[in-house]
């Protein structure tokens, strides 16, 4: 009894440095491929299989199928992605992730543990010199993850379940050849899965059962057969939070996976046959080859997400019907108080990628300011009190929703700063988190202005035509500088022409703080209306400060990528 509760505690360890192992190389591959990843996302096409293969080849970068899945729900909540189009990125996901039943498949093979101690030696060098540091960090990850695997191996061969008559017995219990044994293993992989929110951790106990000789090659291929239904959770977890159609595709993914797991079913005993021809296994035999075993495992994994690709890739455009049809759209879609329009607080699986959806949310905002400032502009116009209130009480919902968003997306690029990012990830961070700030006081700096006109208005204070004309110069200008300022947070180099704005709006200021002096001297006006005039124009200017601010952090940012990709 002491032997088996030492080697389950030993097993257990195991799997934790197997998932480790390959988190750390995960991390390590996302950093490393980072910016040029975060491209092919941002540059899908419509084309079914252009999306299948961007799926498996980033789920093969990251190393979770998972991953890629949560960040494609993500990505169809923010817009980017419609449901089509999510659904094929999904389909590839799900054959980018066999990589992981390979890996585990030759850790299984042999004894890899004398392999693995040079490995964990060039990793430290690595890791210690600056510019190889993320390959030493792939290194030294896919090296526990081996290691974990030979330890697994090790434990298997210690505990001889084969010869343990008591576990022989159990397992001879459950008749390999009743579809009632098979769909029992096949709940018991969907709950395991479920519970551990990790497909590869269970891949790897299966293969560990299954070379022992403790399991059926039938038994084990509906373990997997579970772990492909339990490993949808994540997405579905992950849609909690989303819109319609991010739910709509984490279905998908569910009903993709189902669906194959139902034919696989209707043809379990001839395709687990045709597998094992393949691999060269003969599933009735006495004594099998643990090489064989895992290889059988593997191959019937990668086998059969490719049929089921094969046969659903064609229904793309029925899945989605099907989709809309179950998950209905809901009632909170458009709410305006959600705030954030392309990125899910508290979802972030992919760092390196998430950076990418916090950009187009800061795009997002500083659009959402532009509109402030345009009824600002608007409300400088207005005579009726109707239309003065009710777009004074806009602008107001307006400044209280930017503070929300300054909360929210701020909150948001924290979580991902917690997370092991290249250098070039933390500096856009910091970039980032400059933006937001200087964005929020543009959108207090409208309000404010709000406040002055009704101040003005509340006083009966009249502008004069010169005034007005003014007001309206300084205003255009303004308008254009945040005009500028979006431009470049979309991607324009063009920041010479912001700071030429800018300078333009500094000396506009101080020429009318001068004339300003020289009108009250001669009582061309009130002090009282010279003073509300003044702090309009001066307001105007520290919305241009704000705005050159925004595009001094987004250039520097995009300096120091360009500078770090020379």
């Amino acid at each position: 009894m002491t032997n088996y509760l030492s080697a389950g505690l030993q097993i257990v360890g195991c799997i934790a440095l197997l998932m480790y192992g390959m988190k750390v190389m995960s991390d390590a591959l996302q950093r490393m491929a980072g910016r040029g990843l975060r491209h092919i996302l941002g540059r899908m096409t419509t084309n079914r299989v252009s999306g299948v293969l961007t799926g498996a080849l980033v789920t093969v970068a990251v190393q979770s199928s998972a991953a890629t899945t949560v960040m494609t729900v993500s990505f169809v909540n923010a817009g980017l992605l419609n449901l089509a189009q999510a659904i094929s990125v999904i389909m590839g996901a799900n054959i980018g992730t066999t990589m992981s039943a390979w890996i585990m498949s030759v850790g299984f093979s042999f004894n890899i543990t004398s392999v693995v101690w040079p490995m964990f030696l060039i990793a430290i060098i690595l890791i210690h010199t600056k510019s190889r540091r993320f390959l030493g960090d792939f290194i030294f990850g896919l090296s526990f993850m081996l290691f974990a695997l030979g330890m697994l191996q090790s434990v298997g061969r210690s505990l001889n379940l084969a010869e343990n008559q008591a576990v022989v017995d159990f397992f001879a219990s459950f008749n390999s050849e009743s579809y009632i044994t098979i769909l029992a293993f096949l709940l018991i992989g969907t709950v395991l899965t479920c519970i551990a929110q990790s497909s590869a951790a269970l891949m790897a106990i299966t293969m560990l059962l299954c070379s022992t000789g403790v399991l059926t090659i039938y038994q084990g291929i509906a373990l997997v057969l579970g772990e492909n239904i339990g490993t949808t959770l994540t997405a579905n977890l992950a849609a909690l939070t989303g819109n319609t159609q991010a739910r709509r595709a984490a279905f998908a993914h569910l009903f993709f996976n189902v669906f194959g797991v139902i034919w696989v079913l209707c043809l379990f005993y001839p395709f687990v046959r045709t597998v094992c021809r393949v691999v060269g296994l003969d599933p009735a035999a006495q004594s099998l080859s643990p090489m064989k075993l895992s290889f059988t495992l593997a191959t019937f994994h990668t086998l059969f997400n490719l049929t089921n690709t094969f046969i659903l890739i064609w229904f793309i455009p029925q899945i989605e019907k099907i989709a809309c049809k179950v998950i209905k759209t809901g009632r909170n879609d458009d709410d305006i108080s959600a705030s954030l329009k392309f990125i899910q607080v508290g979802i972030i699986k992919t760092p390196e990628i998430s950076v990418l959806q916090a950009q187009k949310e800061i795009q997002a905002y500083a659009e959402s300011t532009a509109v402030l400032f345009g009824k600002v502009r608007e409300l400088s116009a207005k005579d009726d009190n109707d239309g003065f209130e009710r777009l004074f009480d806009e602008i107001k919902r307006g400044e209280d929703q930017s503070d929300r968003m300054e909360s929210a997306i701020g909150k948001y690029l924290g979580q991902v700063s917690d997370a092991h990012l290249s250098d070039e990830t933390k500096a856009k961070i910091r970039a980032m988190l400059r933006e937001i700030s200087e964005l929020e006081s543009i959108a207090d700096g409208c309000f404010n202005l709000a406040r002055a006109y009704k101040r003005k208005r509340d006083s009966g204070i009249a502008f004069t035509e010169n005034q007005a004309a003014n007001l309206e110069k300084m205003f255009t200008l303004v308008s254009e500088a945040i005009g500028k300022m979006t431009e470049v947070l979309a991607g324009s180099r063009d920041h010479e022409s912001s700071f030429r704005t800018e300078s333009a709006i500094n000396e506009l200021r101080n020429t009318l703080k001068e004339q300003n002096i020289m009108d009250l001297d001669s009582h061309e006006y009130s002090y009282a209306c010279g003073t509300v005039y003044l702090d309009i124009v001066t307001e105007c200017e520290k919305c241009g400060d704000y705005v050159i601010n925004v595009v001094e952090a987004k250039f520097r940012s995009n300096d120091k990528t360009d500078h770090g990709e020379e």
